[in-house]
């Protein structure tokens, strides 16, 4: 067996320190907050003493309940439609000859580098001045799918790229029409990605909060609560909420990672 190059383990050593330091900076203040969720004592838990008397509080606050609602139905509406719009984008992209084809990938991802806070506020007149939509649950679902469809088309695009469209051609030369072409050749084959960036949407409008917060007027969501609580001092309770918000985004996120995988071997890509 060859002998290991020091300089080479060396190199391989200061990676993986900077690696963990990374995932230290990262995940800490993420794992500390659950660990004072379930402390009796958050100014200086020590000795620790655990209680899971914060998140009985939560359960029985009717505000966490409408505000859980709310952000609900904004997540699932705006993950409906930024998946809707990304998949119909994507396809028509590169599926279709079509000119200046970069240009229109460049204006759906502009909102990407546009601050979410200008978003909102950009959003909100737009619909209450264009559109006629007062602030409430559908103009933050409006102004949400605005910024959310951009991760959603790159999620969907990043699978399109390798998709084969010569299945497409051959179902069409047996006769099927495009909306079934989509639905029993494309759809099948693509369906991990467009899963995926359901999810993605999904988390971005449930745990949005400058954009929702300019659109929502006085209706509460799950981030809004979070910030009129901190207003007045952090509260146990909002470790509680934290944790819970942060435990249903891994679990979606892990859920992405699977369906990730599920749509490499779909498409014959090599799993590394």
């Amino acid at each position: 067996m060859a002998a290991v190059n020091p300089g080479e383990r060396f190199v391989v050593g200061g990676q993986t320190v900077l690696l963990l330091a990374l995932y230290l900076f990262l995940y800490f203040p993420i794992f500390y907050i659950g660990y004072l969720s379930t402390m009796e004592n958050s100014v200086w838990p020590f000795p620790p003493v655990f209680t899971g008397e914060w998140y009985g509080r939560l359960m029985i606050m009717s505000d966490f309940h409408t505000g859980l609602v709310n952000s609900l139905l904004i997540g699932v509406g705006t993950a409906v439609l930024s998946t809707l719009f990304a998949t119909a984008a994507a396809i028509g992209i590169l599926r279709y000859p079509l000119r200046r084809r970069g240009f229109v990938v460049v204006l759906f991802l502009a909102p990407l580098f546009i601050a979410q806070i200008l978003i909102g506020i950009s959003t909100l007149m737009f619909n209450r001045n264009v559109l006629g939509i007062p602030g409430n649950i559908e103009s933050a679902i409006v102004a949400n799918t605005t910024y959310s469809v951009s991760f959603a088309f790159l999620v969907i695009l990043a699978q399109l790229v390798r998709y084969d469209w010569r299945f497409d051609e051959v179902a069409q030369v047996f006769g099927a029409r495009p909306f079934r072409c989509f639905r029993e050749v494309t759809f099948p084959n693509i369906w991990p990605a467009v899963l995926g960036a359901f999810i993605i949407s999904f988390i971005l409008g449930f745990n949005n909060f400058e954009i929702t917060f300019y659109n929502v007027a006085a209706i509460p969501t799950l981030p809004t609560i979070a910030w009129g609580t901190l207003r007045h001092g952090i509260e146990p309770e909002l470790y509680a909420l934290a944790t819970i918000v942060n435990a249903l985004v891994f679990v979606l996120l892990f859920a992405i990672y699977l369906l990730i995988r599920v749509g490499a071997l779909r498409l014959g890509v090599p799993d590394d």
